[in-house]
């Protein structure tokens, strides 16, 4: 069993679900994300997503492509990212799921790229331009080494829910708005009865994750309630490392993630 389908069971042991938090290696330094992933974890966050910054975001919004724009001038590279999640393995062994782009592993080669990654102590990949019709190579190669991570949205057809969640190991991530990452839209009809929709389809073979536009408590609340096994917070925790000091990071990352963490109990 991967460590993320062994974070799922033990929360659903508990009667809990998983708050996923997603930060920006190297945003705005490697010393403040070492910092935030303390404070992650102090907090009681139970996956954190590690953003490795490209040239073209396409399905992220302004925060996070200002973050990955930061990461990049910063010099951040893959060998550098890698060494960089060694370093956090010495201090946790929370599920990390590496999210960026399929340009990054295939011009590594997907054999290498995910060696590296498995090696370096990723648990899996979300690749939100991956698409399922184009991912044999990268499903041949990641199976029984890292959970793949397939994105969805509240107008993917029935029969394309059944293509992507097969495809899918780890949990189903269900885009909440449409359009890109950090746009405050406020919950959608539309996104609670796409929860709905996925859970009934799904049957529990896989947890389904929210994510895009989540940015408070009451927002976690909300999806929880709807049925969502899990809620991904990302641009909010973004904005919070920009205005925040590096003495005080980790103090303030972990009092956030315990409030959102509280939502999902």
């Amino acid at each position: 069993m991967s460590k993320i389908k062994e974070k799922f069971a033990e929360l659903d042991a508990r009667k809990e679900k998983a708050l996923i938090s997603y930060i920006m290696a190297g945003f705005p330094n490697e010393k403040s994300t070492i910092s935030v992933v303390r404070g992650l974890v102090k907090g009681g966050v139970d996956i954190i997503e590690l953003g490795f910054p490209f040239s073209d975001p396409l399905a992220d919004g302004p925060v996070i492509q200002n973050a990955s724009t930061i990461s990049l001038e910063k010099g951040t590279k893959i060998d550098k990212f890698f060494a960089l999640v060694k370093k956090i393995r010495k201090e946790t062994d929370i599920p990390l799921v590496l999210m960026t782009y399929t340009n990054i592993l295939y011009h590594k080669g997907y054999s290498k790229f995910i060696a590296e990654a498995k090696k370096a102590g990723i648990d899996g990949f979300i690749l939100p331009d991956m698409s399922v019709e184009e991912s044999k190579e990268y499903l041949q190669t990641a199976k029984n080494n890292a959970d793949t991570i397939f994105l969805i949205s509240p107008n993917t057809s029935k029969t394309r829910i059944k293509k992507i969640a097969k495809a899918s190991s780890g949990f189903l991530y269900l885009v909440a708005v449409y359009g890109t990452t950090g746009v405050k839209t406020g919950i959608k009809n539309y996104t609670i009865k796409a929860i709905k929709n996925v859970k009934n389809q799904t049957k529990g073979k896989i947890p389904i994750g929210v994510g895009f536009g989540v940015s408070t408590p009451e927002d976690v609340k909300k999806y929880i309630n709807a049925g969502a096994d899990g809620v991904i917070v990302g641009s909010a925790y973004l904005k919070l490392i920009e205005k925040t000091s590096q003495s005080k990071l980790e103090s303030k990352i972990e009092s956030f993630t315990k409030s959102l963490k509280k939502q999902t109990m």
